[in-house]
């Protein structure tokens, strides 16, 4: 819970205020039974004085008499029962506005420590590197940024505030009671500490149930994320009724989980009930009896009842209290397990104000490098590569699937840093820079493309998001990298061209389209390196040549990674490293591969024999 004190003292002034109102609210809602209490007695003394018989009244108050000319109320002189009312209407239109002024400050409060506590854990999220995002479901995640959060919000602010307004209300009320007749105030007290037990014997039933509930909303939250992002594949294999029975079951689950962790709210609810009736009752009987004996004034009786029906909700409102408090720690709990985790991949530590190397070329050279993934780590996937690549220069990774071409490609921006040996860019370990200079010198066309639920142009402009409203300039220049990708014929053909929404993931668009905008994605940002992992499978092969063409031109002085299983793609690259079980185990031009035989020869004939079998 200590982050979250971090996060209110920014906000200390105005929780401090509202906790201010707050005593003030408690203050004036408070006096009312008192004012009752002296209007009561003073009207009992009006009508002896008349001759009429009141039980008891004679009695004096033990918190103010009425004897001779003696005020019941400080101040308060030559009184009547009109003045009584009019005084409490007054504290109840204060005690309104204050009460009022204690929940816009600590709701507010607790509003903006949620603001505050969202955006740094999804700025947390994005500094986390991808083998975290293989150990976590998005749905998980959802519900942390939105279900957890919620719960803290909750408890920082209408939990907090029945904090400390019960405190307020039970100080008040039992020291009142205590001057106007100690035995009884113990005897209307007696049932109190039961309200302790039942907190003490549920409170760690309520803490498990809160956690068990909200996993299942994040594992339930996974399975409609994945059943919406992913719709197309289970209508392809009719399995509409499997999902629909897998979820049937995720919510069977969540629902007894609920049920439970509702009878444990059910059990506390009614005790505070019963507590504060079985007040009331000792009260009317115990009191009642002390009015008739005349130790007890029936303002005292009046005002008893009174104090105890205002420390009713502070009682009830314990139990709920406890619960959202409960449901806020687990909320705390599970993103506390978000923060905990540590960036692996960071920025190297520079003194203030020092700033990093910039990168001017796109030389790369790899020194020994071998690399396994944090959950496979005895099963390594590139082995001692060693490879320079001068700036400028085109060069193509092949071989099998599996061979570690797309784990090669993904060290360099430093999406996973390598097990051992060195990565370098410009004659530097890519470990030297800070993250945003080395990912802004590469432009990365991945594998499986993603597209963001937006525009075309704003996906195309995605790299640099300045120009989407810059005008003619950054229109020009969108349209260009759409030429350049060989898209600008497809998206004139659609109703709203570059304004075309492409849907969750791009669904409305083919594989192809889908990889073409992603790959003019990345033509747009005019950085040192271009990595094409596989980026051209989609396509057909006269879209292939046009894109091959503009690229020719386009990556001139830029180095230029490829990755393709369409051998025809990287024929005219400089260098071919030849991939299989994570070793290069072959290098050189086409013609040299192709006349040693080997691994790449092979693969070079069989896509030959595959093309002319599908022209016949």
């Amino acid at each position: 819970m200590g982050r979250l004190i971090g996060y209110l003292r920014h906000y200390r002034a105005r929780f401090i205020a509202g906790c201010l109102c707050l005593v003030v609210t408690a203050s004036l809602a408070m006096s009312v039974p008192l004012v009752l209490k002296c209007g009561v007695d003073h009207l009992a003394d009006e009508l002896a004085r008349s001759g009429a018989s009141v039980q008891g009244a004679p009695a004096t108050s033990r918190v103010a008499g009425l004897a001779g000319n003696e005020p019941c109320l400080p101040g308060v002189t030559g009184a009547d029962v009109s003045t009584y009312a009019l005084l409490i209407v007054a504290i109840a239109l204060v005690q309104a506005f204050a009460r009022a002024c204690s929940r816009f400050l600590i709701f507010n409060v607790a509003r903006d420590v949620e603001y505050d506590l969202r955006n740094d854990l999804f700025a947390h999220l994005e500094s986390l590197p991808l083998d975290f995002y293989h150990r976590q479901t998005t749905g998980d995640l959802m519900s942390r940024l939105v279900n957890d959060i919620g719960a803290v919000r909750l408890m920082l602010g209408p939990a907090v505030l029945n904090l400390l307004n019960t405190p307020i209300y039970y100080a008040y009320g039992v020291s009142i009671m205590a001057a106007i007749d100690p035995a009884l105030t113990l005897a209307a007290l007696a049932p109190y500490p039961l309200v302790i037990l039942v907190m003490r014997h549920n409170g760690r039933r309520l803490m498990e149930g809160t956690l068990r509930v909200q996993e299942g909303l994040a594992e339930m939250s996974s399975t409609i994320q994945e059943n919406v992002s992913g719709i197309h594949v289970v209508k392809s294999y009719a399995l509409e009724d499997v999902e629909a029975e897998r979820f049937e079951k995720q919510n069977r689950r969540l629902r007894e989980a609920s049920l439970k962790l509702a009878k444990v709210r059910a059990i506390i609810g009614p005790t505070m009930r019963v507590v504060s009736a079985l007040g009331i009752l000792v009260v009317l009987w115990m009191g009642g009896t002390r009015v008739a004996e005349g130790r007890l004034t029936m303002g005292d009786l009046v005002a008893f009842i009174g104090y105890l029906n205002a420390l009713a909700w502070p009682t009830m409102a314990l139990g709920w209290m406890f619960a959202m408090v409960q449901r806020g720690r687990a909320g705390m709990q599970r993103l506390q397990a978000v923060f905990a985790e540590e960036p692996s991949i960071a920025d190297p530590p520079r003194a203030s104000g020092e700033r990093g190397p910039k990168i001017d070329n796109g030389e790369i050279e790899l020194r020994g490098v071998s690399f396994a993934y944090p959950d496979a780590p005895d099963a390594p996937v590139l082995r001692d590569i060693d490879v320079n690549i001068p700036a400028g220069a085109t060069v193509a990774l092949v071989g099998r699937a599996g061979s570690g071409k797309t784990s090669l490609l993904r060290l360099l921006p430093r999406l996973f840093d390598a097990t051992s040996g060195e990565v370098r860019i410009a004659g530097r370990d890519v470990r030297e820079y800070d993250l945003l200079e080395l990912r802004r010198a590469i432009s990365m066309v991945p594998q499986e493309p993603f597209l963001f639920s937006t525009s075309i142009r704003a996906n195309i402009a995605f790299g640099i998001p300045a120009l989407g409203t810059d005008g003619k300039e950054g229109e020009r220049r969108i349209h260009e990298a759409a030429e350049w990708a060989a898209v600008a014929q497809d998206l004139e053909s659609f109703p709203r061209h570059y304004e075309t929404m492409v849907g969750e993931r791009g669904i409305t668009l083919s594989g192809g389209q889908k990889q073409r905008v992603t790959l003019a994605r990345a033509l747009l940002v005019d950085s040192p390196i271009l990595v094409l992992d596989d980026s051209l499978s989609s396509v057909d092969t006269h879209t292939e040549e046009r894109i091959l063409e503009a690229l020719e031109q386009r990556r001139r002085g830029r180095t230029c990674l490829i990755v393709a299983h369409r051998l025809s793609t990287v024929q005219d690259a400089d260098l071919i490293l030849v991939l299989d079980k994570g070793r290069i185990i072959a290098r050189g031009d086409h013609a040299t591969l192709v006349a040693e035989g080997g691994l790449y020869a092979d693969l070079f004939r069989r896509q030959r024999l595959t093309e002319e079998l599908e022209a016949i």
